[in-house]
């Protein structure tokens, strides 16, 4: 089972998006042996739910969101988890600095596996307030993550 952690500040708006849409996208691709959650780099969030910015966006694409509460990154995730995926550049460096030198190669940037868009960040709605951008920007990374995912899953 591939084991898939998206992972963002406060994980109550871009991580529990990703995670949400990419359980979605992995049912509708009938890809049913992976684990996908999300969690925060922070402890600021802890508990709360998610924002209700994402879950008028989740609740639109019909993904539950009554189970999701923010939940900050542990020690063992870098072992657990086979992709951490962070939302931003802030948040790789945050992931590779807690990391184990063994688990570094485990942690990606969300953007990094679509072609126009490596390196970039995916905004924070907190700050901007476009949770809408923030959709289209992780809908644009669902296919490529599911490519990957599929490539550690044949291993």
């Amino acid at each position: 089972m591939v084991k898939v952690l998206f992972v963002c500040l406060g994980n109550i708006c871009r991580s529990p998006m990703a995670e949400g849409l990419m359980r979605q996208y992995l049912a509708q691709n009938q890809l049913v042996n992976v684990h996908v959650a999300s969690a925060a780099t922070s402890t600021w969030e802890h508990g709360n739910p998610v924002h209700p910015g994402t879950k008028a966006i989740l609740e639109r694409e019909k993904i539950d969101t009554t189970q999701m509460f923010s939940t900050p990154i542990q020690a063992s995730d870098f072992q657990e988890y086979d992709l951490i995926i962070g939302m931003d550049r802030q948040n790789v460096r945050d992931l590779k600095a807690r990391a184990p030198k063994q688990f570094q190669d485990k942690i990606y940037l969300y953007l990094d596996v679509v072609d126009q868009l490596k390196g970039k960040d995916v905004p924070d709605p907190w700050y901007t307030g476009d949770f809408e951008e923030t959709y289209q920007l992780l809908h644009q990374g669902l296919a490529p993550w599911l490519t990957k995912i599929k490539q550690l899953n044949e291993q």
